[in-house]
């Protein structure tokens, strides 16, 4: 499912034309990578952006991404991104999307001295997926600057990381390429939509939800300056060797309002079933609208549909408006319930992860919880679904005589029986009453024998 431009409640300031032709915007690589935004640049910006003011705070802020970019994003040469996808044979391609085809690869980097280089910090090499634009695809130059300078800045565990960039001119023109690290376990949509061996369990679907609200949360308030996702969808989380889930495709985002405002008025752009209903039909941006898109995920990860399926009957396509009418019946509700989980769920758990979706879609994006919240409940749902952790029953004074007795039988003569056996089970006893006192229970994982 691609991204495209919105067309309903797009809004153009006092009538200009913002969308210019992509010729008219052409400008250098070196000024528009370092600085990713100037003042010749701007109709560019604007091909997204359809309030030029909204960027004026957004040259410097660019301009202060490009200095705080990780030293470790590396710049790659076309020729050795072409080798490693050996000329970006279609066999080794494992995606596509409004950006262009995604392929894996091989690449050289500096070790550190720990990689497969050895123990000198020699070179070690790197299984990386390579990101290749379409010149004719929905996203472009802008999208590319902003995946390298936010993935070039921000960094946590649940957001993917940027290996390195190619922009070279070549024979065949302009080439935009971006190096990730791999995902060996590709998108949680190919999961769900059961282009995977085996279906993915409550407990893993519980936990990438988990980890996808903290990356959003990380981008929303866990920095000095906020970031909105703008296109949160399952084919947009990439799934580690763990199933970690990791945000990638940053070409949408953007910088939240700034201090004083409630929000930032954008071109709607986005994904269809995802954006939240007010950005479409006013394309005023918040956070809020990331949370609505998380919302809806939640329902994905429930149902094991798409949030909007084209090749169901009419009244299924949408999956908000199929769930509605199950939502508030208990007796019907275990009916959208993904089939490929075979029952295997606690059906309490999923009645509360819908309950905690029903709150990311509500209508009011006052309402809506941020991702904090989110996360912190997602963390509740996930412990009542842990099994308990069992506490050993304490012994009473008999049975400890009685295995100290056991345990001192084999070995002792009669004349070793006497003081110290005496002795020690006086110590037991002065260690039960103590612990039974302090504690009320007896722990005896802690215990040690006494030397005879």
């Amino acid at each position: 499912m691609r991204c495209f431009h919105f067309t309903n409640g797009e809004r153009k300031p006092d009538g200009e034309d913002v969308v210019v032709s992509r010729s008219s915007a052409r400008v250098s690589w070196a000024r528009s990578l370092s600085v990713a935004s100037s003042s010749v640049d701007t109709t560019r910006r604007s091909e997204f952006d359809s309030e030029c003011s909204e960027l004026g705070d957004s040259v410097g802020f660019l301009e202060l991404l490009t200095q705080r970019r990780a030293n470790d994003v590396r710049v790659f040469k076309f020729s050795e991104l072409k080798a490693a996808t050996k000329g970006f044979n279609r066999t080794l391609m494992i995606g596509e999307g409004g950006f262009g085809c995604v392929y894996r690869g091989v690449v050289k980097v500096a070790g550190d001295g720990d990689g497969d280089g050895g123990g000198d910090g020699g070179d070690r090499f790197l299984d990386v997926a390579i990101k290749q634009l379409d010149r004719n695809g929905f996203q472009g130059h802008k999208e590319w600057i902003n995946e390298v300078n936010f993935l070039g800045v921000v960094n946590h565990p649940n957001l993917v990381k940027l290996v390195g960039y190619c922009a070279e001119d070549d024979e065949r023109g302009i080439q935009r390429l971006l190096v990730y690290e791999l995902m060996s376990n590709k998108s949680l949509e190919d999961h769900l939509l059961g282009r995977s061996k085996s279906p993915l369990s409550w407990m893993t679907r519980l936990r990438i939800a988990e980890g996808a609200a903290r990356g959003l949360a990380y981008l929303h308030e866990e920095m000095d300056f906020q970031l909105i996702f703008r296109d949160f969808k399952t084919s947009n989380i990439l799934l580690d060797e763990d199933f970690t889930p990791k945000l990638s495709d940053f070409g949408l985002a953007r910088q939240g309002p700034a201090a004083g405002l409630t929000h930032v008025s954008t071109v709607v752009v986005g994904t269809v079933g995802y954006a939240a209903p007010e950005y479409v039909q006013t394309g005023r941006l918040t956070s809020k609208s990331d949370v609505w898109s998380f919302g809806v995920v939640l329902y994905e990860l429930i149902t094991g549909r798409r949030a909007v399926e084209r090749n169901l009957p009419r009244n299924e396509q949408k999956l908000l408006e199929w769930v509605k009418p199950y939502i508030s019946d208990s007796k019907k509700f275990h009916l959208i319930i993904d089939p490929r989980l075979e029952g295997d769920y606690p059906i309490k758990s999923v009645h509360k992860l819908a309950h905690l979706a029903n709150k990311c879609l509500t209508k009011n994006p006052k309402s809506r919880p941020k991702m904090s919240e989110v996360v912190e409940m997602l963390g509740n749902i996930i412990d009542d679904v842990m099994p308990p952790q069992e506490e050993p029953e304490a012994q009473t004074e008999t049975e400890t005589e009685t295995q100290v007795a056991e345990e001192n039988e084999d070995g002792l003569g009669e004349e070793g029986c006497g003081v110290n056996y005496v002795r020690r089970v006086f110590e037991f006893k002065e260690l039960v009453s103590l612990r039974n006192r302090s504690c009320g229970r007896l722990d005896w994982r802690y215990w040690t024998h006494g030397s005879r």
